[in-house]
């Protein structure tokens, strides 16, 4: 019989904190993940208790270990703002490159929109206070 595993080391946490968000970012999933946890973050201690009480189906799935650290990770709060903010770093550090070249290519969209149109284009002031 396997043992039940109720508290995890800061070391597991940390590992199995990047595993996850690893496939989160890799989904390309950052976003409705962090507002998902989040959202839930007032019922995390519910959520822990409800995967334990799961396990003995859930385990038929999935890697009864693994299964049982994630619950033990979700008990603490502070692992979950651990996981919100490995996500974010991640989504940042995979996807930046990408997110400022779709922005420039936005922006040459719309000035060459506003140009037939007769519209003159803002000039990019990024040095000017608002």
């Amino acid at each position: 019989m396997n043992e039940i595993i109720l508290e995890i080391s800061p070391e597991k946490a940390a590992k199995l904190i990047d595993k996850i968000s690893r496939f989160i970012v890799e989904k390309r999933m950052a976003a409705p993940a962090i507002m998902t946890i989040e959202s839930l973050r007032p019922l995390h201690n519910i959520g822990s208790q409800l995967m334990h009480f799961l396990a003995p189906f859930a385990e038929v799935f999935v890697n009864s270990r693994e299964y049982q650290e994630f619950a033990a990770l979700l008990e603490q709060d502070k692992y979950i703002t651990l996981l919100v903010k490995r996500i974010d770093e991640l989504d940042n550090e995979f996807y930046s490159q990408e997110r400022s070249e779709k922005k420039v290519l936005r922006r040459r969209r719309n000035n060459k929109i506003k140009r037939f149109f007769g519209i003159k284009p803002k000039k990019d002031n990024k040095n000017t206070k608002k």
